[in-house]
This record gives C-alpha cells, structure tokens and sequence, in this order.
C-alpha cells in the first residue's frame, strides 16, 4: 500500500511532492502557484493560473513543505509562505468538501436525517457514508458504512456538513450514485489527510477505510 492509504493509484501522469519527493496521483495532491506578489497559494480546484507546485494531500507533506524551503526550491525563486497557509488550506479543502455535497443534496444525490441514512444504506442504495466528526460516537456506530473502499466520510464537523445540507448542524447524511459521488470520495480523502483524522468512526466491519 502507498502512502494516503491508496493502494492502486489511477494510471497517468504523476506529480512530485515538493515535500517528500514521491511521484503521486495529483487527484489526491494539494496544487499551490506562486501568486502575483511572489506568495504560495492554494489552488485546490486546480484552476488557478501558473505552473503548480504539488504536495500530498497529508498533514505532515504539507507541514514539511510550509516548515522549509521547498516552494522557493520547486519554483526556482523567492517564494514568500504566508502565516497561516496550513489553516487556510485546511479551511478551503474543506469548503470544497462542503459545496460538492451541497451540489448533490441539489441534484438528489445526497440525503440526510438518521431514518433517511438507514433505508438508504439497508436497500443498497447508498455509495459513501458520511458523518460528522463531532457527533455522538454512540449514535454513528449504528450506522455502517457500504461495501467497499474509501466509502466512508467523517472529517467534516456537525456544521460543516450543516452547511451541505442547508440546516444548522447535521450529523448523518448518505450520496447515491451520480456524477458527484466519485469526486466527493477523493475530496473526502484529502481533507481527511490533512486533518489527520476520520471522525473517529467505530464498529465498521473489517476492511473498510475511512475518509
């Protein structure tokens, strides 16, 4: 098994961590550019303008990478790292998570409510768990996740996932196969490496992993 838990990465081109030198996925990297006055940026919908500089989607990859010189050393020049930048990567990762399940919820692709979440799983129907990390340890354990791998999602907060589902809090929620599904997965496991937690998921049968 690779590093981030991935055992057959997707062929195509690889990217270079900046920070431990391995050739990567770049689905499950973190790309930064160099902005307009000489500071690392994220880029985490890989949009931005400019040659990328990308580091695994880890927390200690990305520590390693802000702690020294390895943005100046990939571009070749100066490059300023602003206070802070673990944070803000963080909270844009995070966002990104947030807005994909929110496009599901919109497209019907996504559900919430414990009821919901349980018929969903016990028909079959359901692809990816997700749950969050600050709810009761008690109440998620009933709930397993669906066959296979990477299909369970627990590092978003009962507010982040909240704001997915357009209520205040939110603690369970369930996506159905669809366009989204397969994007939300690799977010998942981004955001999930950069905290360095699942949620604390329990009682899952063995072999599945967690994002």
């Amino acid at each position: 098994m690779s590093r981030g838990g991935q055992e057959n990465e997707q062929d195509g081109p690889k990217r270079r961590c900046i920070a431990t030198g391995e050739l990567r996925d770049p689905a499950y990297m973190i790309r930064f550019v160099v902005g307009p006055e000489g500071q690392a940026v994220p880029d985490v919908r890989n949009k931005l303008p400019g040659r990328g500089i990308w580091v695994s989607a880890e927390k200690e990859a990305l520590e390693k990478a802000i702690k020294t010189k390895a943005f100046s050393r990939s571009a070749k020049e100066q490059v300023t790292v602003p206070d802070g930048l673990f944070e803000q990567t963080e909270k844009l990762l995070a966002r990104r998570l947030v807005d994909l399940i929110s496009l599901a919820r919109k497209a019907g692709q996504a559900v919430t409510g414990y009821e919901k979440v349980k018929s969903l799983l016990e028909n079959e129907f359901a692809t990816l768990l997700v749950q969050a990390s600050d709810g009761s340890e008690r109440g998620k354990s009933k709930l397993h996740s669906p066959p296979g791998k990477d299909v369970f999602i627990g590092c978003l907060t009962s507010q982040e996932l909240g704001l997915a589902f357009g209520r205040e809090s939110v603690i369970h929620g369930a996506l159905t196969a669809g366009g989204l599904s397969r994007q939300i997965k690799v977010e998942g496991i981004k955001l999930k490496g950069v905290r360095g937690h699942s949620g604390g998921k329990k009682s899952r049968p063995k072999g599945k992993d967690d994002a």
